[in-house]
């Protein structure tokens, strides 16, 4: 199986970049650190700083579970901009230690995961392809709308890293 981290890499990168405009953002508009983290898109949909920490625990948890590695648990305390970049960081620093060669023969592998209370099973190509990317990239693409939608000067060029 072909290593998912130049993937998440790119787009984690492009991320923190975003977080970068969003602080620029906020310390024009004389916004308090805590508040973007707080901001939602709509009412019942997790906030700003929970869409972050979802989106790296996919990155981060594909990469551990298709390499056979254990996932490293992170505090979901994150409550600045700042903090989410480290967080950024953190996982990008830990997915990009795992060779390419970690990913040979992984899609033999079976991958179970807790979502909620429940437990979900995958053949590791359907759990890559079906579950990790589109769970990963919908909550970088909330994230983005997010920002946008609060007046963040951001566009499709900054989510694809261009």
């Amino acid at each position: 199986m072909q290593s998912p981290v130049p993937f998440f890499v790119h787009s984690l990168t492009a991320l923190s970049k975003i977080l970068d405009k969003a602080e620029a953002h906020a310390e024009a508009k004389k916004i308090k650190p805590e508040v973007i983290p707080q901001l939602r898109l709509i009412a019942d949909m997790l906030p700003f700083w929970r869409q972050i920490t979802i989106a790296t625990d996919h990155a981060k948890g594909a990469a551990a579970r298709l390499s056979g590695v254990e996932n490293p648990s992170f505090p979901d305390t994150e409550t600045t901009l700042a903090e989410l970049k480290e967080r950024i960081a953190k996982t990008l620093a830990f997915i990009q230690t795992l060779p390419d060669s970690a990913y040979d023969g992984a899609e033999a592998r079976t991958i179970t995961v807790k979502a909620g209370p429940r437990e979900l099973t995958f053949p590791a190509v359907q759990y890559l392809n079906g579950y990790a990317i589109p769970n990963f990239y919908f909550h970088m693409t909330t994230a983005h709308n997010i920002l946008r939608s609060n007046g963040v000067e951001i566009g499709k060029v900054d989510f694809l890293g261009g």
